[in-house]
């Protein structure tokens, strides 16, 4: 993409930072901090940047944190980029307008990318139809139920044509050292990974690391027996597996799936299998509007009773509790609160 493929010799880049209420603080400094380092060791202005709101005014961090934007969606004309920072939930407050906003900018030229939650409005918008999307495995469920017609990816980092998407805050870094390379170099950009102490400059390709239940390990560290029986699980979030057939397909036996999964994780396959489900629906019941119902067939239940029950177990309170306790956290004025 242009963040990345042309070279803008001389030419300061301007990025915009769309805040919505509620966006993750760390994401935002991901971003700026390389880019502020980058024109400190080129000694040149190479890139600038400016932080963008729906109407302009306060914005409401979700550490509370208040930012002031400097401009508008009214005002973005004069940006080469904009980059969506927000919650899954966010929606703008007059969706036509300010989508019809972000499409025009689209197609006068201007490079769309989002951070994290930020690929939710800007998939809303129409943007991301068409383009691989990076979604933090957090959101995963979530934005597949919303968007089943978009091609998300777990990789960390997503650029296709003119959009770029990322999966998290330290994805976000990695993206400003990839916007970095491309037009200051890779000199540059390794004395920047250097300031910061960022060990390893994630590309393209590179998929995601996603916790397990036994937090010391990923799913990177995880023996190939065991790491392959979760692959086979989270295939199999709507439509459940036995733990038979995967012993089966991975070509062992049941007891030595459960051995090794109990040495590794703590948990017997069923239970780490039921708690990814549960994972999955949680993420449906802070981030969309799905009934009880729906979110049970969703993650492979004929009904809500045994799911709620299993909710409870995982989560220590019924899902609905759950969604009423997190709508109290969410900044006033994010739209799109779930109910029902």
């Amino acid at each position: 993409m242009n963040t990345a493929q042309t070279p803008h010799v001389g030419k300061t880049i301007q990025i915009g930072f769309l805040l919505f209420p509620g966006f993750p603080m760390s994401c935002l400094t991901s971003m700026i901090e390389p880019l502020r380092a980058a024109n400190e060791i080129a000694g040149r202005p190479a890139f600038g940047w400016t932080l963008v709101s729906e109407n302009g005014g306060k914005v409401t961090s979700s550490a509370q944190v208040v930012f002031e934007t400097a401009h508008g969606l009214d005002e973005i004309a004069h940006l080469d980029q904009l980059f969506l920072f927000s919650g899954p939930s966010a929606r703008f407050a007059t969706p036509g307008a300010a989508e019809g906003r972000l499409r025009k900018a689209a197609r006068h030229g201007m490079i769309m990318g989002a951070v994290s939650g930020g690929i939710f409005p800007l998939a809303r918008a129409g943007l991301l139809t068409g383009h691989s999307v990076s979604v933090h495995w957090c959101y995963a469920t979530a934005f597949e139920t919303e968007f089943p017609d978009l091609a998300a990816t777990d990789e960390v980092i997503a650029i296709d044509g003119r959009r770029a998407t990322v999966s998290g805050a330290a994805a976000a870094f990695d993206l400003a050292l990839h916007m970095i390379e491309t037009d200051l170099g890779p000199d540059v950009a390794t004395e920047v990974a250097c300031w910061f102490q960022h060990p390893l400059v994630r590309g393209q390709g590179v998929s995601q690391r996603v916790p397990t239940f036994k937090s010391t390990s990923t799913d990177d560290m995880l023996p190939p027996i065991v790491r392959q029986a979760v692959e086979m699980f989270a295939t199999h979030i709507s439509d459940p597996i036995n733990v038979a057939d995967v012993a089966d397909a991975i070509g062992i036996s049941v007891r030595q799936v459960e051995r090794v999964f109990k040495k590794t994780t703590g948990k017997s396959p069923l239970h780490y299998y039921r708690a990814m489900r549960m994972k999955a629906a949680r993420q449906l019941v802070l981030y969309s509007n799905s009934t009880m119902g729906e979110i049970a067939l969703a993650v492979g239940y004929a009904s809500a009773t045994p799911m709620i029950q299993n909710y409870e177990e995982v989560f220590g309170l019924h899902p609905m509790k759950d969604r009423d306790k997190i709508n109290l956290f969410r900044v006033r004025g994010d739209a799109m609160l779930p109910s029902g």
